[in-house]
């Protein structure tokens, strides 16, 4: 009976051991049937995982987590440049993490962008998951945030495409072995704490070389001259275009004065009439450069904020009680569009409106010969959120940004706009006046277009003359203008020119002005890119030292050869080796014999320390130049920069730079400040006025460029070709 008891609680043991370990296996099967997806960004993450829902797990790497060293070059020369990774300071919990939810996988799937760094950051993973977990490893890409493209994707897993990794590798290598020798020659021959990179130096030898034509440039002036004519009641404006057969040239006002003498009692005729239609074709969807320029142009927008704004709109947004990413991925530089994507399109231009208003076929835009075509333009992921459905979502910025890329991709699918142009000539005695003006007779894609508008979708009506008609002249206006010189580089014109001569990829434009104001090297005035002292030495140096490399042949051929590398045509060992050690024999020759410039930046001035009495020297810092006391370290006094004395009657005060709070936009004040509260808005230059003696200021306007004006107010001088301006010599500018 004892044994009979002994064996039944045996068998109840047994029993509830198998039921607990069978309940540990389901909860085992249950948990590895998770599914790990690892993305760039929580945004993108927290978008993912509502179109997935259970059985998935969506987490964030915030980019690389694994690099090379900021502290050492870290790239083995000796054995084939291979670069010694680290894990990224401060991501070592991220990566902990990740490798803890991989382990409790049965499937990881690496989400990073699909471009060449994303695709560096899912190998980096990969190699950091694989002894942390069992997990099948693989790696997704998808060009939209769309509960369609992340299901598609998740269907169709594949491998890490190791040649595009390589050419992350040997980009990243090739700007270390730049950079890193580079930079301490320019520590030892100019100043601590510079850097120089490979692309970036070549954007900065544009801006200056761009600068010195600026500088270079005299403005001359000349005149136009304006005249009125009626036709009974109605007034017409026109410009005089020919004068005694050809085409007038109006330098200076006796000039045009003699003019309007001849003919202001001349009888005016018409003698001819033109008109001329013209055909507008839509503009192809947005690439990123051409996204970065629009945005510039029409709204304003630093390269940098384009794309801060574009990545919120990508990665995802609340919409109502939807979260969805409203634009495709925003790093390419191809205009070709999905053929889904098209067909959405044509059916929103159908329905809203009319068929009439597209062609038979869908347009196709011609790829350039450089693109990578590795996605889709920039398009709205859905054609039917319209900028007006979605504003009460969108902040200002977010709102502005994906109106143009939405009304860029609908227009681009839409029929051709026409214009009819009327022009007509006028004679008074031996000069002809022109009216014209211009209307679209067909919007055609227009109709699609608000914020995008430009000039051509304007309209100006011409009154309905014919040939051999009198008019009556009622006024003439004679104006003074300034020819412009050369403009200066904005963020959306140095970009239009990285991207035709082939420098830096989509991914790269706006991180090359960043780095470039970043390290005061250039600053940003009235949205123009203007290189600082610092920069014009560092940009000399470089190019008189290194002429073969910092040019633009150079950087578009190893953009080429980076190409090559990621279709698998070029090895990239080989690259490096062809570089590399003509370059670092010409660096260490450089070291021993290149002129030193150390503390030519640094100014002795007649400015005194009001606190020791010692001089005070004008020193080069992280943000521009100031004053500091050469009894340093003993006494810390600092003061910023006087630009110029101060104009005021009585004060005897001088005019530095100054910052506002909130937005800490740069103005100019009095240091007598609040005694005396004169202020300019424009920077004072080390030239005084010829007629008051008040300092001269540049100014920019799109009618007349730069051009140097008098600050005073009650005085219309402009600095032009031939007229002597004096030097103000008590302070030199920045």
């Amino acid at each position: 009976m004892t044994q009979m008891k002994y064996m039944l609680q045996m068998a109840f043991y047994f029993e509830d051991f198998m039921a607990d370990n069978s309940k540990k296996t389901i909860s085992s099967k249950k948990q590895k049937n998770q599914t790990l997806i690892i993305v760039e960004s929580p945004a993108k993450a927290k978008t993912i995982e509502k179109y997935l829902g259970p059985g998935y797990t969506v987490k964030a790497s915030m980019g690389h987590l694994i690099d090379l060293p900021k502290s050492r070059i870290a790239v083995d020369v000796d054995n084939n440049f291979q670069p010694e990774y680290i894990t990224v300071r401060g991501r070592a919990k991220i990566l902990k993490d990740l490798q803890k939810e991989a382990k409790k996988s049965s499937t990881v799937l690496l989400a990073s962008d699909n471009d060449r760094e994303g695709e560096a950051i899912a190998w980096h993973l990969n190699r950091a998951l694989q002894d942390k977990t069992t997990a099948e490893i693989k790696r997704i890409v998808f060009n939209e945030i769309t509960p369609g493209a992340i299901t598609e994707a998740v269907k169709n897993p594949h491998e890490i495409q190791e040649s595009k990794v390589n050419a992350q590798k040997a980009r990243r290598v090739l700007d270390r072995l730049v950079g890193y020798n580079l930079s301490p020659l320019l520590w030892k021959k100019i100043k601590n704490g510079l850097s120089a990179g490979r692309v970036q130096s070549v954007a900065l030898r544009l801006i200056c070389e761009r600068e010195k034509e600026v500088e270079d440039f005299i403005p001359e002036e000349y005149w136009t001259l304006d005249a009125d004519f009626s036709k009974g009641k109605t007034i017409l404006q026109s410009q005089l275009v020919q004068y005694d057969g050809k085409k007038p040239e109006l330098k200076n006002e006796d000039n045009v004065n003699e003019i309007i003498e001849k003919i202001k009692n001349s009888e005016c005729k018409v003698i001819d009439i033109k008109e001329t239609e013209k055909t507008i074709r839509p503009k192809a969807p947005f690439t990123t450069s051409k996204m970065q320029q629009a945005a510039a142009n029409k709204l304003g927008f630093t390269s940098k904020k384009t794309m801060q704004v574009a990545q919120q709109l990508y990665e995802g947004v609340n919409i109502g009680s939807n979260r969805v990413g409203l634009i495709t991925y925003m790093r390419t530089d191809s205009v070709r569009i999905s053929q889904v994507a098209l067909d959405d399109a044509r059916k929103f231009i159908a329905e809203n409106y009319g068929e009439n208003q597209m062609p038979d076929k869908p347009i196709e835009y011609a790829v350039g010969k450089k693109a990578q075509d590795a996605h889709e333009a920039i398009r709205p992921t859905y054609v039917t959120y319209t900028p007006d459905s979605v504003k009460e979502y969108l902040t200002r910025d977010q709102l502005r940004l994906y109106s143009i890329i939405w009304e860029r991709f609908v227009s681009s699918q839409m029929n051709n706009a026409k214009s009819k142009t009327v022009s007509v000539d006028i004679q008074a005695d031996n000069a002809v006046f022109r009216i014209s003006g211009s209307k679209l007779i067909d919007k055609g894609f227009y109709k699609a277009i608000k914020l995008l508008s430009s000039k051509e979708d304007s309209t100006g009506n011409v009154p309905n003359l014919k040939i051999g008609e009198v008019v009556k002249a009622e006024k003439f206006y004679p104006e003074q203008h300034f020819t412009s010189g050369p403009a200066r580089y904005t963020d959306a014109s140095i970009v239009k020119v990285l991207e035709e001569k082939g420098i830096g990829r989509p991914s790269t434009y706006a991180p090359i002005i960043s780095v470039l104001l970043e390290r005061y090297y250039v600053t940003r005035n009235n949205k123009q890119l203007v290189p600082t002292a610092l920069g014009k030495m560092i940009c000399n140096i470089l190019v008189e030292s290194f002429p073969d490399i910092i040019n633009e042949t150079f950087t578009a051929d190893m953009e080429n050869k980076l190409d090559l590398v990621e279709e698998d045509k070029y090895e990239w060992p080989d690259m490096m080796k062809e570089f590399y050690y003509p370059f670092k024999e010409h660096v260490d020759e450089l070291m021993t014999n290149l002129e030193s410039y150390k503390g030519s930046l640094d100014e002795q001035t007649d400015q005194v320390c009001d606190l020791c009495g010692k001089p005070m020297v004008k020193k080069l810092g992280r943000f521009g130049y100031f004053l500091a006391c050469s009894g340093f370290p003993e006494c810390h006094n600092t003061r910023s920069i006087p630009l110029a004395k101060c104009p005021r009657q009585g004060c005897d005060g001088e005019i530095v730079a100054r910052k506002s709070r909130g937005r800490g936009k740069e103005f100019y004040g009095c240091t007598n400040y609040p005694e005396c509260d004169f202020i300019s808005h424009f920077k004072p230059i080390n030239q005084s006025c010829p007629k008051c003696g008040w300092f001269l200021v540049e100014k920019y306007d799109k009618k007349n460029g730069n051009y140097k004006a008098c600050i005073n107010p009650d005085c219309d001088y402009l600095h032009t070709a031939g007229e002597e301006v004096n030097e103000v010599t008590e302070f030199a500018p920045e």
